[in-house]
């Protein structure tokens, strides 16, 4: 982005408005000095009033989102309007998952309290608002299957149904417990499908049990079958796995699935 195109140069108390209503929907210390015509050195003071205000969001050092006015009450925008600057700002590979991904699915049934991102490297959670961000650092993220979705501000990442999927079945915990877990690859598979080479090309990086989990959510709630996604499980030489992973071990097992029902689901 260049400001000395655009001849004028905004009052402080303007400038939010003024960076939105040119579609700027980020900006480094550096830009916004040169938008206000200032040293970098006094950009924190200049705006600081305006940001008590609501009108600026600071997620990072160095970077800058302007908060549309519908959202200055709120103390900031929804994660999806700035997650993809945020990341960028970072230079590091992202996408947003678990619950958060599913309800863009239209696969959950109450809103996401928190936004879980998988980053390639760590970073720190971040409550901005009402947006509240936690962070899971991911080896080879870029090699997992993500969709691009479209925010006011622009395209973020998301990860594909079948990731979304396996990564809830893998962290029980982050979606609310097995109950809620299962509702929601249920409503994923009923959603979007779930497609079966998709889960099996992505089964090796997973642990059995959130594979296995997966598989037998998907048919045991659902019309779906995922006979190549059984066919690969069949090949592992594991013991069962557990459908709870923290109860004992009680109960039959699956053998489609090699999955010991310990305890028993409930789906919404």
């Amino acid at each position: 982005m260049t400001i000395s195109s655009v001849p004028v140069t905004p009052r402080t108390a303007q400038a939010a408005d003024w960076a939105l209503s040119r579609g700027i929907a980020s900006m480094t210390t550096a830009q916004v000095a040169e938008m206000l015509d200032a040293p970098v050195t006094q950009v924190p003071q200049r705006l600081s009033v305006a940001k008590r205000r609501g009108e600026w969001i600071t997620p990072a050092r160095g970077l800058w989102i302007p908060v549309p006015p519908e959202f200055r009450a709120w103390g900031g925008p929804p994660a999806t309007e700035f997650i993809a600057s945020l990341m960028k700002h970072f230079d590091i590979g992202y996408y947003v998952g678990w619950l958060a991904a599913a309800s863009l699915y239209g696969a959950t049934h109450h809103a996401p309290q928190v936004t879980h991102v998988a980053t390639s490297k760590l970073v720190r959670e971040r409550t901005l608002g009402r947006a509240r961000l936690v962070f899971h650092e991911r080896s080879a993220i870029a090699e997992l299957p993500t969709v691009e979705r479209m925010a006011r501000s622009g395209p973020y990442l998301v990860s594909s149904p079948e990731l979304t999927a396996l990564d809830i079945a893998s962290d029980i915990t982050l979606a609310g417990g097995l109950d809620n877990a299962a509702t929601v690859i249920t409503d994923l598979a009923e959603e979007t499908g779930l497609d079966d080479q998709t889960l099996v090309s992505l089964a090796p990086r997973f642990a059995d049990a959130a594979v296995r989990r997966v598989g037998w959510m998907v048919e045991r709630f659902t019309e779906h079958r995922l006979d190549a996604l059984a066919e690969h499980v069949t090949q592992s030489p594991s013991t069962p796995s557990r459908l709870h992973p923290s109860l004992p071990l009680t109960g039959g097992v699956v053998e489609r699935w090699g999955l010991r029902l310990n305890t028993n689901v409930e789906v919404e």
